[in-house]
């Protein structure tokens, strides 16, 4: 289970330290002090290989960390989509990303950067020091550094897509190293590594599917789906080659999901969704662990703002909640816009579970932990261990019905994938001939938008098409001169990346030049 990768990396990287100063020793006389412990005396046998593979995973939680009063990490990839508003206005780093006039010094922007490169530090250790590991099983060897070289590219892949050209650094660094402030890398060369890591996790033996928490083999060829898709788009702009290459690797998943649909497949309900006794499972093919003894669910700025909706009363910040416009765009009938029923809330119950009560206006429901913050008359247990959903069967689907449509225009499997979406919404889906290339792309694109938001995706899919949904036309205008409704601000060229955080700028004199506009 999750607790065994997550919960209980900081217990099991210590006891590896620990046992790194004892196992060999002949004598009392001769045991090292552990409190001197190195990577060359640390990373001696397998269960320490395990330990610091468990450390890159429990990196990956920075994007909960905090960024200032009431507001969070992973609220950089919400705000600047215009799906969200905030109600409390009281974080100014938050406020410019929802005004869209961020900077190098905006927190959410630092923590990104940081974040993703001590997963990438740790990853390097991995992958520098677990080779030399002797004895050790080849088949457990290979499936750790596998995993290492998924978190890696996992971490590359939002660097390129934030920041373009970023510093590749492959091997640990101490401040004595070569090349220690390293300058950017072209995007070409970033995209390059996380596909040979990508690959050669591919290839490491993992299984189909897990609930362990760890990254599987239904979760390597997903992200691989998901960069052959950004590559076929902007900035690089690579085509139907790629589009092809994201086609067949979404389908092998597919494929796979068809032939064990008790295994994988979509969930019969929106609420099994946020269930967090179905975490690592079915629908969920990725996701960021969380257990209460190390870090709970960090989600709570979707809370509306001192309202009882929680065991904890009149509380929670409204710092990102949705936007009227985002909300009202839901089709008639649409499951997922009933309130409690798919991915909002309109009601909720005093205190989580005492009279029922009208929030007046639509929050986020779809990471809700019903169990730990309580339902119609069930009190929670206050121990929310929901995990946050990074890959969910619902996107390869949608992968492959986008990327197929590229290629050829809209085939039975391409229409049988957005069907299986919009069955689960309650809504009725077009023939295969009454689309054609043009309608089946807005249509696939829409539920993209409809069934991923909130889930830190649609901002890379505003980057990588050009393009951002229109809720007043229903239709898509261009990136650039597309004003958001959570702001009325506009949309500009220099929002295709984010800035250069400016005390790396600042470190390292080799980070340069700012990107464009900043």
């Amino acid at each position: 289970m999750k607790n065994n990768i997550y919960n209980k990396a900081g217990m099991l990287f210590l006891f590896g330290a620990m046992m790194a100063g004892i196992v060999g020793c002949s004598s009392f006389l001769e045991e090292e002090d552990p409190s001197n412990l190195t990577p060359e005396s640390f990373y001696t046998i397998p269960d320490h290989a395990e330990a610091a593979l468990a450390a890159v995973y429990a990196d990956t939680r920075f994007i909960g960390g905090g960024a200032g009063i009431f507001s969070a990490t992973w609220q950089l990839l919400e705000a600047p989509t215009g799906t969200s508003t905030t109600e409390t206005a009281q974080n100014s780093d938050l406020n410019n990303l929802y005004g869209l006039i961020y900077d190098g010094r905006t927190q959410h922007v630092i923590n990104w950067w940081n974040g993703l490169y001590k997963v990438i530090a740790q990853a390097n250790l991995v992958l520098d020091k677990v080779p030399a590991i002797s004895p050790m099983d080849a088949a457990q060897k290979t499936r750790v550094l596998g995993e290492a070289r998924f978190l890696r590219a996992w971490s590359y892949f939002y660097l390129v897509r934030l920041w373009g050209d970023v510093p590749l650094i492959l091997l640990p660094q101490t401040a004595g190293s070569e090349n220690f402030k390293p300058s950017p890398a072209s995007q070409e060369e970033v995209y390059a590594l996380i596909l040979e890591d990508l690959k050669a996790a591919e290839t490491a033996g993992l299984p189909w599917m897990t609930t362990t928490g760890r990254a599987s083999l239904a979760a390597t060829k997903s992200m691989l789906a998901k960069v052959y898709l950004t590559m076929a788009g902007f900035p690089l702009s690579k085509g139907v080659s790629h589009y092809q290459l994201a086609a067949d690797k979404s389908k092998e998943v597919i494929d796979y999901g068809n032939s064990n649909p008790l295994t994988l497949n979509l969930f019969p309900t929106y609420g099994a969704i946020h269930d967090e006794t179905n975490d690592n499972k079915l629908e969920h093919i990725f996701m960021l662990q969380y257990n209460v003894i190390v870090a709970g669910n960090p989600m709570n700025d979707m809370f509306p703002n001192f309202k009882p909706v929680t065991f904890a009363g009149p509380s929670g910040t409204g710092s990102t909640v949705p936007t009227e416009e985002f909300y009202k765009s839901y089709e008639p009938g649409d499951l997922r816009a009933v309130d409690q029923v798919g991915y909002f809330y309109t009601s909720y119950y005093t205190n989580g579970s005492g009279a029922k009560f009208d929030l007046g206006a639509p929050y986020i429901f779809k990471h809700f932990n019903q169990l730990a913050l309580g339902s119609k008359d069930k009190p929670g247990n206050k121990a929310n261990n929901l995990n946050v959903p990074l890959i969910r069967f619902a996107e390869v689907l949608l992968m492959y019905a986008e990327a197929q449509n590229e290629v050829g225009g809209p085939n039975a499997l391409a229409v049988e994938s957005l069907k299986r979406i919009r069955n689960r919404a309650g809504l009725t889906t077009l023939s295969m001939g009454e689309f054609n290339a043009n309608s089946f792309r807005d249509a696939v694109l829409r539920e993209r938008w409809h069934e991923l938001s909130y889930e830190q995706i649609i901002w890379f899919d505003m980057l990588r098409l050009r393009k951002v949904y229109n809720e007043s036309t229903n239709g898509f205008d261009q990136f650039v001169g597309h004003i958001n409704p959570s702001s009325n601000q506009t949309l500009q060229a220099k929002h295709y990346l984010m800035p250069y955080p400016l005390p790396e700028m600042q470190n390292n004199p080799n980070l340069t030049p700012q990107n464009p506009g900043y």
